[in-house]
């Protein structure tokens, strides 16, 4: 019994060393997520300072204030930080080896953050992959697809690739092209889509709307019209002309017409 009891008094200080560790580790942890908030709200204040360079360093001095009390943690049971700087400094070259893709992520991360070629709410193109911009964190953008899928790019790919911004400018070119019926009037069809697309003043009138007959199709006169509208405009306006146009075309009776072959025979 008495062995026991000198086991348990020897074990003693090693139990209030343990219970010392968990409280700073907790107490830590949860401290690092409200700095990190805190830090996100302060630099999210500023107008000119987008929201996703917030939302970055809010995560990079979470994860800095954690590794402190980690560094803390480990200096309760007698490791100083002088021995874990040397450690770690030894486990670097591993590391770097065993994480090249990680690390390359965190770069690309840091990058992406610095010269911002997309923000939260901007719908992007990375690499042939659409979606609108839903996080940036320090190793993968998230992206939401209009069918609300989420994607999640490695910012490594992301970097590489080549990024489309559909909404970094206001405004937008809206094209749209109708084939028309040989035997019917262009100069016609061209002022029924000028027409239209004067009569919506979501269309701007500088650049002035434009038309022009631009192909000579197998079955068809392309006409295409290139007028200009605000971003957030360019989906509603492209659905609603190209169905206003067709109806007009129906009344004034200029046809759209399916792709047809004209055989012509010729006496020998």
């Amino acid at each position: 019994m008495e062995e026991y009891l000198e086991k348990a008094i020897s074990f003693g200080p090693l139990i209030v060393q343990a219970i010392k560790a968990l409280i700073v580790l907790v107490v830590g942890w949860m401290a690092a997520g409200l700095i990190g908030r805190f830090v996100r709200r302060q630099v999210n204040k500023h107008p000119r300072i987008d929201n996703t360079l917030g939302n970055f360093a809010a995560t990079l001095v979470t994860w800095i204030v954690r590794l402190m009390v980690l560094m803390a943690v480990l200096g309760l049971f007698g490791i100083e930080a002088t021995s874990l700087v040397a450690v770690m400094g030894a486990a670097t070259l591993a590391i770097g080896m065993a994480l090249q893709g990680t690390l390359a992520d965190l770069a690309a991360g840091i990058m992406l953050v610095i010269f911002q070629p997309y923000k939260n709410g901007q719908y992007v193109d990375i690499g042939g992959t659409g979606g609108t911009v839903v996080d940036i964190t320090l190793f993968y953008t998230e992206l939401k697809t209009p069918d609300n899928v989420q994607i999640i790019v490695p910012n490594g790919q992301a970097w590489g690739s080549v990024i489309t911004n559909y909404s970094v400018h206001d405004t937008r070119r809206l094209d749209l092209t109708f084939g028309i019926d040989y035997d019917d009037d262009s100069d016609a069809a061209m002022k029924i889509i000028l027409d239209a697309a004067r009569a919506d003043d979501r269309i701007h009138a500088d650049p002035e709307p434009w038309a022009r007959v631009t192909n000579l199709g197998d079955s068809s006169v392309d006409i295409t019209a290139r007028l200009w509208c605000a971003t957030a405009d360019y989906w509603e306006l492209k659905f609603k002309l190209t169905k206003e146009i067709k109806e007009a075309f129906d009344a004034k009776g200029i046809s759209i017409p399916y792709p047809h072959q004209v055989n012509v025979e010729k006496d020998a």
